[in-house]
């Protein structure tokens, strides 16, 4: 069974860096396309960033040039390197796993979800 396990997340004033981490157990990272989503309080879960099988990135405009998607095949892990960051960027962050990138940056034929981690930014 395939299990996406993230970390990483935690309190960190506004201008600051996170780096979450996505481990995938029960299958290779590399079998699946791979992408971060986040829910604030109140709010519907949207998509972040993601990354293909060949290894093209997709970020949403509001993290752009702030926020970096990667994966370490042998390590069996996605990251999520989270720069200059900003009190609307709290939310909890979600790991999710997919075949079909177009699909899975909408939220749809996602194959595995991730429990999440939080992520506060104080202002």
């Amino acid at each position: 069974q395939v299990q996406l396990l993230e970390s990483g997340g935690g309190l960190v004033q506004a201008g600051g860096s996170l780096r979450l981490s996505c481990a995938v157990s029960g299958r290779g990272v590399s079998s699946y396309v791979m992408a971060w989503f986040r829910q604030a309080p109140g709010k519907e879960r949207d998509f972040v960033s993601g990354i293909s099988f060949a290894g093209i990135t997709y970020y949403v405009d509001s993290v752009k040039g702030r926020f970096t998607i990667s994966r370490d095949n042998a390590k069996n892990t996605v990251y999520l390197q989270m720069n200059s960051l900003k009190p609307e960027d709290t939310a909890v962050y979600y790991c999710a796993a997919g075949y079909n990138f177009d699909r899975l940056k909408i939220g749809q034929l996602v194959n595995v979800w991730g429990h999440g981690t939080l992520v506060t930014v104080s202002s």
